[in-house]
C-alpha cells in the first residue's frame, strides 16, 4: 500500500474507469466569463486552460446548455454549432499537453433572471419557488 504522505503519489498515473489520468491533480471548474456575449469559446480561453494542463483532469467552467439556460455574465455555451465547433481550440491546447478535460454542463433553472431571457421571459426550471433576490444575478 501506498503511504499516504507520500507526495509521489500525486503526480502518478491514475484511472477512472477506461481514463487514464497522468497525475492525481484534478483541477475544479471556476468560472472566468470571458466568452464574451456570443457565448463563445475563444483563443483566450485555449490558453487559460492550456497553462493548466499539468493537471491530470481539467473540468472546464460552468457551460450553458441552451439560451434558456443562461444566468451568468458572458459564460460560455455549447448550444450552437459554432459553440461547439469552437470549443475544439481548447480541448485540443488540453490535449497537447496529454491532460483530458471534461466540460461542466449547466443550466441555471430558477436562479437566471429574466433580464438574460429572450424577450424577458420568465427562466425555464422545474421550480415555481423563487429564489432569494441575492442569488439572482442580472444584466
Amino acid at each position: 500500500m501506498t503511504d499516504p504522505t507520500d507526495s509521489l503519489a500525486l503526480l502518478s498515473p491514475f484511472n477512472i474507469g477506461d481514463l487514464t489520468l497522468k497525475n492525481r491533480v484534478i483541477m475544479a471548474p471556476l468560472t472566468r466569463s470571458r466568452a464574451g456575449v456570443e457565448r463563445m469559446p475563444n483563443e483566450i480561453m485555449a490558453e487559460y486552460y492550456a497553462q493548466r494542463a499539468g493537471a491530470g483532469l481539467i473540468i472546464s467552467e460552468a457551460t450553458v446548455i441552451s439560451k434558456q439556460g443562461i444566468g451568468w455574465l458572458n459564460t460560455p455555451g455549447i448550444y450552437s454549432d459554432e459553440q461547439t465547433k469552437a470549443w475544439q481550440q481548447v480541448v485540443e491546447a488540453v490535449h497537447a499537453n496529454g491532460t483530458h478535460i471534461f466540460l461542466q454542463l449547466w443550466h441555471c433553472v430558477r436562479a437566471s433572471h429574466t433580464s438574460f431571457q429572450e424577450n424577458g421571459q420568465l427562466p425555464v426550471s422545474a421550480s415555481t419557488v423563487i429564489l432569494n433576490e441575492e442569488y439572482i444575478h442580472s444584466y
